[in-house]
């Protein structure tokens, strides 16, 4: 990388920027994408720094290509390979024209990248009829997307990082098709060798989620910043043998137990440890909303949650109605009512740190349905056997205003409570 940290910041609306005084006194108009330079040895150097908006997905903003092209990308640090959809369709106004790209070029089937081994791939990489890499990437919701292999400019205005590896779509499967007219493609952040913080060199990187419908900010770089207090770490688990069901490039962490409000769960610490397939292991993934838990946990916790919730929660009866596949627990709750009643803390308890869990971050209200005077709201754990996947997923949802850092020369993850608006505020995104 270059001598100069850069400071990045993205904002979907117009706002004023007023720097950090580790970076420059003058204060500046922010566009949708404001750069300021801090060359070394000027001070603190702040790390790289982009803001996202969050929904059901994560995407932060950038630029590809020769002439750079602005693209919307989901931040997703459950996958490794970064794509762009490059044809456009009347579902995704979103997309990357690589013609237009004096920089793009195709993957040859013959070059080393395109024999990279990935679990991304589910079908090995082929040849197309032009003799380029051809590649078909396959997702746990049986959503995919195929087309070439390719190298580009990313940018971050003034900074270049050339001959990223990518995928350029041309088809697949969705199965959230307005979501999707959001977002260009998707930015791969796990720890494989084709993933974008791999091939930009940072051994850190970190962000906090504010509230839903919101904005954060995610940094690429070192976070030792004073206001920020001491983070807890827990241990990135490492499998040197490979396993059918064990992802090695995932941010597989150790859970060791649940409790609710102050009661853990009565679980063996078994249970949670990923058995001789490589099934059950726990991965922190900002590409999945929601946190999904292996079926005997997942039932532990309902019930859990169930006696300590039924005096102030109306379960909502209907065997048959199961939200989003996996998440069969859901309340009435008054259209009139103000805000959710007082509700028990879950707190997902990893080796050295915590996960504390409460308020409204626990139920979430199903879009558009309606029975009467109540509005249905779904408990925020799924079981994950039921989408058929094996394995704890720890989604962005409960991650919010939690500060995630992902060190990887340390081999570990930090975690530390903190609200993410003032955060932002703090670090001088304005927002």
């Amino acid at each position: 990388m270059a001598s100069l940290s850069i400071f990045l910041v993205f904002n979907l609306f117009f706002s004023t920027f007023f720097p950090t005084s580790s970076s420059i006194s003058t204060k500046n108009l922010i566009l949708p994408l404001k750069i300021q330079s801090v060359p070394s040895g000027s001070g603190q150097k702040p790390p790289n720094k982009l803001a996202f908006h969050h929904n059901v997905s994560l995407t932060v903003s950038l630029s590809v290509g020769s002439p750079p092209q602005a693209v919307t990308v989901v931040l997703d640090t459950g996958s490794e390979l970064s794509w762009l959809r490059c044809k456009k369709t009347p579902t995704t106004p979103l997309w990357f024209d690589s013609q237009r790209s004096k920089t793009y070029t195709p993957v040859p089937c013959s070059s080393p990248t395109c024999r990279t081994r990935t679990r991304d791939f589910t079908l090995p990489v082929s040849c197309d009829p032009k003799k380029l890499c051809h590649a078909i990437v396959s997702y746990a919701d049986a959503t995919s997307v195929e087309g070439n292999l390719a190298y580009d400019t990313f940018r971050f205005t003034n900074s270049d990082l050339p001959q990223v590896v990518f995928g350029c779509m041309d088809s697949g499967s969705s199965s959230n098709q307005d979501e999707d007219s959001k977002a260009t493609g998707l930015l791969g952040m796990n720890r494989g060798s084709l993933s974008f913080v791999s091939q930009m060199g940072f051994s850190k990187f970190s962000y906090c989620i504010s509230g839903r419908d919101s904005t954060g900010v995610l940094l690429f770089g070192d976070t030792k910043i004073s206001w920020l207090g001491p983070l807890s770490y827990t241990p990135l688990v490492n499998m040197s043998t490979r396993l059918p069901y064990f992802d090695r490039v995932a941010y597989t962490v150790q859970l060791e137990g649940i409790k609710v409000a102050g009661t853990v769960l009565g679980l063996p610490k078994s249970v949670y440890v990923p058995d001789h397939t490589g099934a059950g292991q726990t991965m922190v993934d900002s590409g999945t909303q929601f946190t999904f838990l292996l079926g005997p946990v997942y039932t532990a916790l309902k019930n859990e949650f169930l006696k300590q919730t039924k005096s102030v929660l109306r379960v909502y009866e209907d065997p048959d109605f199961v939200f989003q596949g996996a998440m069969d627990l859901c309340y009435r709750i008054d259209r009139k009512r103000v805000g959710l009643p007082v509700l028990p803390s879950v707190t997902l308890m990893f080796r050295g740190a915590q996960m504390s869990i409460s308020g409204e971050r626990l139920l979430v209200q199903v879009p558009g349905m309606i029975k009467g005077n109540d509005q249905i709201h779904c408990f925020t754990f799924g079981n994950s056997a039921l989408l058929g996947i094996e394995a704890y997923v720890i989604g962005h949802h409960h991650q919010q205003n939690m500060w995630m850092e992902f060190d990887l020369a340390n081999s570990r993850v930090g975690l530390a409570q903190v609200r993410c608006d003032l955060a932002s505020q703090k670090l001088g995104m304005g927002l």
